[in-house]
């Protein structure tokens, strides 16, 4: 049964420095419906990714890589992904002024 839409994950990682975001519970699955990603500081880059039960990061998980984002501006993303249990949500940024948030649904 589906939880209400809510806050996933939200997360302003150290620079240049691949950061959990949201793991997705056991027994649970999740619809990721949009990314925001908000850069409070000079134009930097991100990447986003996706590691299928938690696995090693390799080039193959990667939605976005070194996307630019200009200072002080967000980007919106529309997703609309379905993750499965333990799937891990991976974001970076090459500076330490982007913050990012992951909204969505659980199902159980």
């Amino acid at each position: 049964m589906p939880t209400a839409y809510k806050t996933l994950g939200q997360q302003a990682p150290t620079a240049t420095t691949p950061t959990t975001l949201y793991t997705v519970p056991a027994l649970t699955s999740s619809v990721c419906s949009t990314l925001i990603i908000c850069n409070m500081g000079v134009s930097t880059t991100f990447r986003v990714s996706v590691r299928p039960a938690g696995a090693v990061q390799e080039n193959k998980h990667y939605l976005f890589y070194e996307i630019p984002v200009s200072q002080y501006d967000s980007v919106p993303l529309t997703l609309g992904i379905t993750l499965a249990a333990t799937d891990v949500v991976t974001v970076y940024a090459g500076t330490a002024t982007v913050a990012f948030s992951l909204f969505g649904s659980e199902l159980t």
